[in-house]
């Protein structure tokens, strides 16, 4: 039961707790690459569940993500991605040589109310659009 090797470009969000910054930007590029990239997300610490907050957020934005539980990160994941994007893990992300790393300094949304989340996200959204433009055009 072997998978057909694709040439889909993958990406892992990863933040600490996976419950925010690194939930929306997955959610983002899932619904802006439609199925053309593959899309993962994890936590270094995961939390018991994404932010409130961060759901409403994304709801205003027209994305559903109340289905999301945050996810541990693990070596696989990153060995099987192409782009790995830390948001805020410091050391706690594995690096394995010819992946390309992205480090995207964000303020963490965790603890914040709704009108602090939103500034987060649309900076997550503009730099998720460019990042999809730019592994689509490859």
């Amino acid at each position: 039961m072997s998978e057909p090797v694709t040439s889909k470009p993958s990406v892992l969000f990863v933040c600490v707790h996976n419950a925010g910054r690194s939930q929306m930007a997955a959610a983002f590029l899932t619904h802006l690459s439609q199925g053309r990239i593959e899309v993962r997300s994890a936590g270094s610490a995961p939390a018991d569940a994404v932010n409130p907050a961060v759901i409403e957020a994304m709801k205003e934005a027209g994305i559903d993500i109340s289905v999301e539980i945050p996810k541990v990160l693990t070596t696989e994941a990153v060995q099987a991605s192409d782009v790995v994007i830390t948001m805020g893990c410091g050391d706690a992300c594995p690096v394995f040589p010819g992946k390309q790393y992205l480090d995207w300094k964000l303020e963490d949304p965790a603890g914040q109310g709704i009108d602090a989340v939103r500034p987060i996200r649309d900076q997550i959204e503009a730099r998720v659009r460019v990042l999809s433009a730019e592994l689509l055009s490859r």
